[in-house]
């Protein structure tokens, strides 16, 4: 009998963060949640939104006191894309992301997070791994959110 990996779970930045920076009040639940993901051979995904939310989040001010500079920064993005697969953000996810803004009914900052899904829904993942669980309520009949809180 072959066993099947689960289903992946989609990252998002606030998880990545809390994961990457000690002294984050969040850094021992994002790792333990990654670390139950990778006991059960879980697949993590990431997109280009997320490595470019995690860059400026790291590089633009100090996080919980740490300052990451440029090659500190794109280290700690360099680990993450190792360990999480890239998935597109193509002309497929446009057109969901039209469909969920249309729905939702998603207006200005909000539209990052409708992004997310979008992306998830288009690559047919179901499961997101996040620390602002609030930022997806809505989207909960499309997807099933974890979140990762101290």
């Amino acid at each position: 009998m072959t066993t099947m990996a689960a289903d992946p779970v989609f990252l998002d930045t606030s998880l990545l963060v809390a994961a990457s920076v000690k002294l984050h009040p969040g850094n021992q639940a994002a790792r333990a949640y990654l670390t139950k993901l990778a006991e059960r051979e879980t697949p993590t995904c990431i997109s280009p939104q997320v490595c470019r939310e995690f860059l400026v989040v790291l590089t633009r001010q100090p996080v919980e006191g740490r300052r990451f500079s440029v090659e500190e920064g794109l280290a700690a993005l360099d680990e993450w894309l190792q360990s999480c697969s890239v998935v597109d953000e193509d002309e497929e996810v446009v057109v969901e992301l039209h469909r969920l803004v249309q729905r939702y009914q998603v207006k200005g900052k909000p539209v990052h997070d409708c992004n997310i899904v979008a992306t998830m829904l288009t690559h047919d993942i179901k499961r997101l791994g996040t620390r602002n669980a609030a930022d997806f309520d809505r989207y909960e009949p499309e997807i099933g959110v974890d979140a990762v809180t101290p």
